[in-house]
């Protein structure tokens, strides 16, 4: 018989869903390698949203509105472009350079944001970025995007240059990390990259850095052994597997973007890695055909769990609409987007992902290890597949469609295991039982298999 978590669970799960703002501070990397902390050595799950346009297209007010419903989500990461394009103007009709040249950032005496003489580019970036500290979320910036290098508009003097104006001004800030690159492959103007990445760290070494590729890449295909580069990312992007163009590749790994962690998880030195960018939420599948199906809130929750049960140290979820920002003014859009910004804060993925990092967080968290063991048998392919991670005293095993789960216990500690399914889709926790932990055992998850009825098998020593 399936019985139903307590009411004292439930009200600790209530209150895990209220996120407070708070400080923000320097983070470092775990002794492992293979997570973030904070300084005072607490866990920190990286839960980013990418909001690449929010320097370029929100006013203030706006920038309230975003961050504050970012903030309430659990995210702590917001991952935005500095430079969107060369030359780059906000919505106030700022110009962020003297004649499109990266080496010459336009700044102007003052900063009052009531006088439009001294509020410039810059110290709007200055406002968010501050507006952001004081709701304990981090700013992920990407100093320039990578098509504007790959056009020529960035040498590596004016890399240099910029670079270094960037980390005079943000090193000071508390809640500063550095994505270097911005959806391009390191190859594509290699010297710019290292300029960047290694300027940055000079000038700036209490930050983190990595670097931001393009689809189907990461970082480790070029810049793993840099020592500017202290966590890698990859982008797993945004094509279904039929559409996939990376099969032509050497090392393809696809939608698959747990090939991505397992590969960045065995390189040496051991260095943290997230997918920055999968697909996102209400985009279509593929991108350029916006006749194609979205993605939905389903697939934003299977790459979250495949990637940090993978061992990934966090998540970055994007929605198509509020990536870039498009708002009323806009003349029209890019990869189909037809709502506003300020509604696909909305979207039920993004209320989602709050609960993939309770779940994290609710167990010891350096301890954690990726574990295909724990599963009896084939772990299956694409959707099929079962992926699983344990601590010493707890095991997570996930399934995107609820498939059965056959699982070898005696990997944790204990004589005895408390089974609970959770739901990725509320966080509601179901207890199933209490079973020897030895030999082989099948699990049969809520509802019938089908994609997107998705659960996370908990496994619980008990003495």
């Amino acid at each position: 018989m399936i019985k139903r978590a307590s009411p004292l669970l439930f009200l600790l799960l209530a209150l895990a869903a209220w996120v407070p703002a708070g400080p923000t501070g320097q983070l470092k990397v775990s002794p492992n390698g293979r997570y973030l902390m904070t300084a005072s050595g607490q866990p920190f799950f990286w839960l980013g949203d990418t909001g690449w346009l929010l320097f370029n297209k929100l006013k203030r007010e706006e920038a309230e509105t975003y961050l504050e419903d970012r903030r309430k989500k659990g995210f702590n990461v917001i991952q935005v472009m500095v430079l969107h394009q060369v030359p780059s103007v906000n919505v106030y009709g700022d110009s962020a350079l003297v004649h499109a040249n990266v080496a010459r950032p336009l700044t102007t005496p003052g900063s009052s944001p009531t006088d439009a003489a001294q509020y410039d580019f810059w110290d709007h970036v200055d406002y968010i970025v501050d507006l952001a500290a004081k709701k304990g979320l981090y700013m992920g910036l990407v100093p320039v995007w990578g098509t504007n290098v790959k056009g020529g508009k960035v040498n590596q003097a004016q890399a240099k240059t910029y670079a270094t104006f960037l980390a005079e001004r943000y090193k000071n800030r508390p809640n500063i990390i550095w994505l270097n690159g911005g959806d391009i492959a390191g190859s594509d103007s290699l010297k710019v990259w290292k300029t960047i990445g290694s300027t940055l760290k000079a000038v700036d070494p209490n930050h983190l850095e990595t670097y931001h590729p393009r689809g189907r890449t990461q970082s480790s295909d070029w810049f793993h052994q840099e020592k500017w580069l202290d966590f890698n990312m990859y982008q797993s992007g945004h094509q279904r597997y039929e559409q996939d163009t990376s099969r032509k590749e050497k090392n393809h790994y696809g939608p698959d973007n747990w090939k991505y962690q397992q590969a960045d998880y065995a390189l040496k030195p051991a260095k943290p890695s997230i997918d920055g960018e999968p697909s996102y939420e209400g985009i279509p599948q593929g991108l350029h055909d916006i006749n194609q199906p979205r993605w939905t809130d389903a697939d934003v929750r299977r790459y979250g769990y495949w990637s940090v049960f993978a061992g990934a140290f966090g998540y970055t979820y994007g929605q198509n609409s509020v990536m870039q920002m498009h708002s009323s003014f806009d003349k029209g859009s890019a990869y189909g987007s037809s709502e506003l910004w300020s509604s696909a804060i909305n979207t039920p993925g993004s209320a989602q992902m709050q609960y993939l990092k309770q779940l994290m967080l609710s167990r010891s968290y350096f301890e954690r290890v990726p574990d295909q063991s724990l599963i009896a048998g084939a772990a299956g392919e694409k959707y099929n597949r079962l992926t699983a991670t344990r601590g010493k005293n707890y095991a997570f095993i996930y399934t995107y469609n609820g498939r059965n789960m056959p699982v070898n216990l005696g990997k944790i500690a204990g004589t005895k295991v408390k089974a609970s399914w959770y739901s990725p889709r509320d966080g509601k926790t179901t207890i199933v039982g209490t079973f020897a932990n030895k030999g082989t055992r099948e699990f049969n998850p809520p509802g019938e298999q089908k994609d997107g009825n998705d659960w996370v098998l908990i496994l619980d020593s008990v003495s």
